[in-house]
């Protein structure tokens, strides 16, 4: 039997543990699978989808910028992924390839583990793109009050009605009980940039998350924990919403313990 394949389709790519955690859980299990990178500039994302109907791809993940481009090209969203608009995971079933959003199961439960209630609660969401979209469909869900912060404001108003500039972070509400640094600001190889500028006080009370899972500290981390402040980074959503999307192409439960040794290796060793 043929080795099946998955990866992750994104531009870039390179910085991403997904292949260590993935391949790890793979193994633990016996599983004839392995999941590689699939480094796609825009104009090529029709052609790597056509890779996986084709058979040559059982599925993939999909990352920045690509999360919203893949969907014109699949043949089935799922509602969940509809409602936020951009899809993570693409799985191939017979010959038809359906798009789902794992993004918001890894988010709502790595945020449930830090233990913060944003009931009713001033939260924001820094970016407006495919990330973004999913942590807004589970902080409505819980029912939170979100402010979203982009470069470009008309373009947010898509996904959020209130919305205001980067710039405007100066004039936040000091009661925001949450901060989602959804944008690839600060990513490796750029771990001295941040989406808070330094002469901008943080929020006396809130949480830092920064999907962001490499490096594992963000300057934006850096910059919380110096303001006293707890924050976390994407290590467990990138566990949670990769297991979901692993137990959709396989149809089997993934061994999530394994994932999250893995990516804690891959992260010393970086």
């Amino acid at each position: 039997m043929n080795q099946s394949t998955v990866g992750l389709i994104g531009w870039p790519v390179e910085h991403s543990r997904s292949p260590a955690m993935h391949n790890a859980a793979f193994a633990a299990l016996g599983l004839d699978w392995r999941y590689i990178l699939l480094p796609t500039p825009t104009d090529q994302v029709k052609a790597v989808v056509a890779r996986i109907r084709s058979g040559k791809l059982q599925g993939a993940n999909v990352t920045i910028p690509h999360k919203q481009a893949v969907m014109p090209f699949l043949d089935e969203i799922d509602p969940a992924a509809q409602v936020v608009g951009a899809v993570n995971t693409i799985v191939k079933q017979d010959d038809r390839l359906i798009g789902f959003n794992t993004d918001t199961l890894g988010f709502k439960r790595s945020l449930l583990e830090t233990g913060i209630d944003v009931t009713n609660q001033p939260c924001a969401v820094l970016g407006a793109g495919g990330s973004a979209r999913a942590v807004l469909y589970v902080l409505r869900e819980l029912g939170a009050r979100i402010t979203v912060y982009a470069r470009d404001v008309e373009k947010a108003r898509a996904v959020n009605a209130n919305c205001r500039s980067l710039s405007a972070l100066k004039e936040i509400d000091p009661a925001t009980k949450l901060i989602v640094n959804t944008t690839p600001v600060g990513l490796s190889p750029n771990v001295d940039a941040s989406p808070w500028t330094a002469d901008v006080s943080l929020p006396s009370h809130a949480l830092i998350f920064d999907l962001l899972n490499n490096p594992a500290r963000t300057k934006l981390m850096r910059q919380a924990e110096q303001a006293g402040l707890r924050a976390v980074n994407g290590w467990t959503m990138l566990v949670y919403q990769g297991a979901a999307a692993f137990e959709k192409w396989t149809g089997i439960e993934p061994p999530v313990d394994v994932m999250k040794h893995t990516l804690e290796l891959s992260m010393k060793e970086a």
